[in-house]
C-alpha cells in the first residue's frame, strides 16, 4: 500500500483515509437517524458506562470492573434491542431511498417517457379546502411505488376512484371511517380506516397531536407523503421522510404531492417552504 505520511509510530495510507471517512459518513447518517429521539440519551449513556469501565479498569478496580465488563461483553446485543426502531430505520433508508437509486429511476423514467400516475390531485386538493374550512380532520398517504398492503389491511379496503365527495364522505365525523388515514396508490383510494406508526420524535412542536404525529411516523417508516388536516385548528401539514412542511398555501400543497408522484422531488424537499406557521395555529392546541 503507499505510504502518505507517518503519525509518531503509525503509518498513514489511502486505504485508512478512505476507511476513516466512510466511518464519518456512517456516523453522521446514524446520528441523523437518532437526532431528536431518547435513543441519543441511551446512546450518551450507554458511552458514559463504556468510559467508566475504562477508568475502572485502569485503575485497576477488580471488583467494578468484572460486573462493568459483563455489560461490555453483551454490548452489542444490548444495542441491537435498544435501538431496534432506530436499526430498522437505518435499513429501510439504505433499502429504499439511496441517492443512487432515486436518481437512476428518475432517470430511467425520463429516457422511456412513462411514469404516468393517474391520481387526480384536483379533486384531493378541491376536498382539502373544504376540510380545512369546516376544521375537519383528515389523514391521507400517497404511496407512489408500493400498495403499502400491510397498512391497508389495518382498515376497510375500497379501491375506489379519487373524487371529491368520496374524501369529504370519509373524513366527516359521523363517518365510521373518518378515524384513521386513507391510502391513495396508482390514482386509488386503496383503504380507508388505515392504522399508522406514531412518531415519536421528542423535537416536533408540542401542538402536535396523535394524527400529526401519525402523519410524520408513517413518513419515517415509509416511502410515502402524508397529509394531515387538524380536526381542531384546521392546521395542514405535508410530512416526508421524517420531515414536515406546515402553513403551505393549497397551491403549494397540490405542487408538492404532484412533484412526489411523478419523481420530480428537488434534492431538498424542504425547499421554498415557509418557515412561519400562522398566527391561528400558534395556540397549541392539539390537532
Amino acid at each position: 500500500m503507499i505510504l502518505l505520511f507517518k503519525i509518531g509510530f503509525l503509518d498513514v495510507t489511502w486505504v485508512d483515509l478512505v476507511d476513516i471517512g466512510l466511518v464519518s459518513i456512517l456516523l453522521y447518517q446514524v446520528y441523523k437517524l437518532i437526532r431528536g429521539s431518547i435513543a441519543v440519551n441511551i446512546f450518551l449513556g450507554i458511552l458514559a458506562l463504556y468510559l467508566i469501565y475504562l477508568i475502572v479498569r485502569a485503575a485497576q478496580m477488580e471488583l467494578l470492573a468484572t460486573i462493568l465488563g459483563q455489560f461490555m461483553g453483551v454490548g452489542v446485543l444490548a444495542m441491537i434491542i435498544l435501538f431496534q426502531p432506530e436499526i430498522r430505520k437505518f435499513l429501510l433508508v439504505i433499502g429504499r431511498g439511496t441517492e443512487f437509486r432515486d436518481n437512476f429511476l428518475k432517470t430511467l423514467a425520463n429516457w422511456r417517457g412513462e411514469y404516468n400516475d393517474e391520481t387526480d390531485v384536483h379533486q384531493i386538493i378541491e376536498a382539502c379546502k373544504t376540510l380545512k374550512g369546516t376544521k375537519t380532520g383528515a389523514l391521507i398517504v400517497f404511496s407512489r411505488d408500493t400498495a403499502l398492503k400491510f397498512y391497508a389491511e389495518t382498515g376497510d379496503p375500497l379501491d375506489a376512484e379519487i373524487t371529491k365527495a368520496l374524501i369529504l364522505s370519509i373524513f366527516n365525523k359521523t363517518s365510521p371511517l373518518h378515524d384513521g388515514a386513507i391510502i391513495i396508490h396508482k390514482g386509488r383510494v386503496k383503504a380507508a380506516r388505515c392504522v399508522l406508526p406514531v412518531s415519536e420524535n421528542d423535537h416536533l412542536p408540542a401542538h402536535f397531536g396523535m394524527r400529526h404525529r401519525a402523519a410524520v411516523g408513517m413518513s419515517e417508516s415509509t416511502d410515502t407523503l402524508v397529509l394531515a388536516i387538524s380536526e381542531e385548528t384546521g392546521r395542514l401539514i405535508l410530512a416526508r421522510n421524517g420531515k414536515f412542511l406546515r402553513a403551505l398555501k393549497l397551491k403549494q400543497v397540490e405542487e408538492k404531492i404532484l412533484a412526489y408522484l411523478h419523481n420530480t422531488e428537488p434534492t431538498n424537499w424542504e425547499e421554498a417552504a415557509p418557515e412561519v406557521e400562522p398566527s391561528s395555529v400558534k395556540n397549541g392546541v392539539k390537532a
